[in-house]
C-alpha cells in the first residue's frame, strides 16, 4: 500500500496527533500490513530498535530520530506542526482564517490535489467516532483546515467554491467536537463560520446543515423556542433547492424542536415528512458526504426519536426495537437508542 494511502488511516493520524512514537510505528505497520522487519528500510532502524520503541523500552526524544521517522514514513505535509487545544482560547477560530477566506475568488489557479486528499481524509474522520474520539483528532482536522484555506487565495470560480465547501465541512466538524467537549462558545463560533463559508460558496445543503446544527445546540441547551426558529430557517436557505437528505435533516430538527414547545401534532407530521424525504435517497452516494449515516434505518430511528420527544412511548419503543438490530456495528449509537428504548418501554 502506498504511504499516502496508509496515512488516511484514522488511528494512525490520531497517534501522530498525540506524538506517540510507539503508537505511530505500530499503527503504521498495521495500516500498511508490515512486520517490524519490513519497517527497517523505511525508517532506517534495525528491528530490535523498532521493537524497543514500540514496547516503550526506548523513547524517541532526539530531533534527528523524529525527523528520520517522519521522512521515512512520508508523513503528509498537512500533519506537520499539528496544534493541540489547550485552554479555552485554543478551541476558537483564529483571525487569520477569516483573512484567507476574505481573499477567495481572486484570480488564480490552485492545485486541488491537496484538497482532494484532505476531503478523502475528512470523510474517514467522520466515520471514526466509535473508534477514535474527536478530541484525539482535533489538531489534525484544524491543521487540515489551514491547508484548505491556504489554497483559497489562489483559487477562483468553481475551484474557490469547492474549497469553501471543504472549509465549511471542517469548521462544522471542529464545532461538533468543541460542543461535545463542552466548549460552547467556540462551538458556536465554528458553526457560524461554517454557515458563512457555505453561503459564500453557494452550497445550500451545507448552509442548511450548519443551521440545523445550531438548532440542535439551542435545543440541547434548553432553548426550544430559539431551536425551532433556527430549524425553520435551515429549511429555507434562499433560492437554491435543498437535496432531499439535507431537507430531511432540517425537517427532523424542526420536528424535535416543535415537540419541545408542545406542538406535538406538528412534530409528528414533520417527523413523517422527514422520513419520507430521507427514504428518497437510500444510496449513500446520493447524499451529501456529512449525511452518509442517514440511511433508511436512521431515518426510521429519527421517527421513533420524535415519538419519544412527543411522549408517545409505545410508538417510540416499537420504532427503536425494530431498528436497533441494524446498529450492532455502532456501539455508541446502539447504547444511546437502547437507553431510549428501555425508558420508552418502561413508560408505555
Amino acid at each position: 500500500m502506498a504511504s499516502r494511502e496508509v496515512w488516511a488511516d484514522v488511528r494512525l493520524r490520531a497517534a501522530w496527533a498525540r506524538q506517540d512514537w510507539a503508537a505511530i510505528l505500530r499503527e503504521y505497520r498495521r495500516a500498511a500490513g508490515l512486520s517490524q522487519r519490513g519497517l527497517e528500510p523505511i525508517v532506517g532502524m534495525p528491528q530490535p530498535h523498532i521493537s524497543a520503541i514500540e514496547s516503550g523500552r526506548r523513547q524517541v526524544t532526539s530531533a534527528e530520530l523524529m525527523a528520520r521517522i517522519t521522512e521515512g514514513l512520508h508523513v503528509p505535509e498537512e500533519l506537520t506542526g499539528v496544534p493541540r487545544p489547550q485552554g479555552p482560547d485554543a478551541w476558537a477560530p483564529q483571525a487569520e482564517l477569516r483573512e484567507r477566506i476574505a481573499h477567495a475568488h481572486s484570480a488564480g489557479r490552485a492545485d486541488l490535489r491537496t484538497a482532494d486528499w484532505i476531503a478523502r481524509v475528512l470523510a474517514q474522520h467522520r466515520r471514526a467516532e466509535d473508534e477514535v474520539l474527536g478530541t484525539a483528532l482535533w489538531g489534525i482536522v484544524r491543521q487540515q483546515l489551514d491547508a484548505v484555506t491556504g489554497l483559497i487565495p489562489h483559487a477562483a470560480g468553481a475551484a474557490a467554491d469547492r474549497l469553501m465547501l471543504l472549509a465549511a465541512e471542517h469548521a462544522h466538524w471542529l464545532s461538533w467536537v468543541a460542543w461535545q467537549s463542552e466548549q460552547r462558545g467556540p462551538a458556536l463560533a465554528w458553526i457560524d463560520l461554517a454557515h458563512g463559508w457555505a453561503v459564500d460558496g453557494g452550497h445550500a445543503d451545507m448552509a442548511s446543515w450548519a443551521q440545523r446544527i445550531r438548532a440542535y445546540y439551542s435545543l440541547s441547551h434548553g432553548d426550544p423556542v430559539r431551536a425551532l426558529r433556527t430549524a425553520e430557517a435551515a429549511r429555507y436557505v434562499g433560492p437554491r433547492t435543498l437535496s432531499p437528505a439535507a431537507e430531511a435533516a432540517a425537517v427532523h430538527q424542526e420536528a424535535m424542536a416543535a415537540a419541545q414547545v408542545g406542538e406535538r401534532d406538528r412534530a409528528s407530521r414533520l417527523a413523517e415528512e422527514a422520513c419520507k424525504l430521507a427514504l428518497r435517497v437510500p444510496a449513500e452516494e446520493e447524499r451529501p458526504g456529512w449525511l452518509y449515516w442517514l440511511d433508511p434505518t436512521r431515518a426510521r430511528l429519527q421517527v421513533a426519536d420524535a415519538a419519544y420527544a412527543c411522549q408517545r412511548w409505545r410508538d417510540a419503543a416499537d420504532g427503536f426495537r425494530t431498528a436497533l438490530p441494524s446498529l450492532v456495528a455502532f456501539p455508541r449509537d446502539h447504547a444511546y437508542y437502547q437507553a431510549r428504548l428501555d425508558d420508552a418501554a418502561r413508560r408505555s
